[in-house]
């Protein structure tokens, strides 16, 4: 059998092992719809605390902080991906992730410090690197942040998609759960965020493997050196997509995706005059009107008020964000 038959082959096998798994999560709900479900941290984890030095706090009753979020439509084929969104609630993005029978969650994690202590020690090139693994882990990767276990977004991930699965059965959400129950099976997890929630993502899956990652206005980090270390997520598996009016393209973002590895995977797209599966790529840029606002730039990539739309009154991104989320990684 020849090297081509063989990959192909393998590749048969693996692509189908996949379709098996995916196959076990079968939603049984007698009245098939979307759930949209919401807790504090707080309530869900007894363990959870504040920490004010870096704004991550619960806040109040009438005002909380530190909700959750939770989307699934249970009327749609499940994919059997979990995505974790590293930003505040995006009920625009929800809606299009669980259209696509993704289950998505947003939880309330430390991403608050940046001002007060990206520049605390610029001669560690991994300075920032390590305070955003502390964050996402709960582990003591940094001098400058004490973050307990429990207040890390693997751990508050963890303890949402438990009490989702309690609360939820219909969205079985107990798919995501390893056999014992202990945590998460991180390789049917998609990280993403934006800005500085897409930097994490992409730092936390340097050290997490991950089924995906989707970085929208970012990676950030100029002055870093951690996207360039190995990595336990594969580079097939990030995608990037900025507005070249962003601020912080091309010395933040491109540098990132440079470092990342992602010109190996497929050259820079721009998504105006294109169409999926964009070569493939894992770069991607749009010029699309923006009246030259920065500021709307920044966070026109993901669904939001920002992002345009045509003149039919539609996101001109949708099929980006679903290439984004949905394109073979392989």
């Amino acid at each position: 059998m020849s090297k081509k038959c063989v990959t192909l082959f393998l590749l048969f096998v693996f692509s189908f092992s996949l379709l098996s798994c995916a196959a076990d999560l079968k939603y049984e709900d007698k009245k098939p719809q979307v759930y949209k479900l919401q807790e504090r941290a707080s309530k869900i984890d007894s363990r959870a605390k504040e920490y004010p030095d870096i704004n991550f706090v619960f806040g109040n009753d009438k005002k909380p902080a530190d909700m959750q979020h939770a989307q699934v439509d249970t009327s749609v084929k499940p994919r059997g991906k979990l995505v974790i969104w590293l930003m505040g609630n995006n009920s625009e993005l929800f809606k299009r992730l669980s259209s696509y029978g993704m289950h998505v969650i947003g939880v309330h994690y430390a991403r608050g410090w940046f001002s007060k202590l990206h520049n605390k020690n610029d001669k560690d090139l991994e300075h920032i690197g390590k305070i955003r693994l502390e964050a996402a882990t709960g582990k003591d990767f940094s001098t400058f942040v004490d973050i307990a276990q429990p207040d890390g977004m693997m751990e508050r991930s963890y303890q949402f998609v438990k009490w989702l699965a309690k609360t939820n059965p219909q969205g079985k959400w107990d798919y995501y759960l390893t056999k014992d129950g202990k945590g998460l099976r991180w390789e049917d997890v998609i990280v993403s965020g934006s800005s500085h929630g897409s930097t994490t993502a992409a730092r936390f899956a340097k050290h997490v493997k991950v089924s995906r990652v989707v970085m929208f206005s970012g990676p950030r980090d100029q002055t870093q050196t951690w996207q360039s270390l190995p990595s336990a997520t594969p580079v097939n598996r990030f995608f990037g997509f900025t507005h070249v009016l962003d601020t912080g393209w091309p010395d933040h973002y491109h540098r990132s995706w440079k470092m990342l590895g992602l010109e190996k995977i497929g050259p820079l797209i721009n998504v105006d005059n294109a169409k999926p599966p964009y070569k493939n790529s894992r770069m991607l840029i749009t010029e699309a009107d923006v009246n030259k606002d920065k500021k709307r730039a920044h966070g026109a990539s993901n669904p939001n008020k920002k992002s345009p739309k045509g003149k039919d009154g539609k996101y001109l991104y949708e099929p980006v964000w679903e290439y984004l989320f949905t394109h073979p990684v392989d």
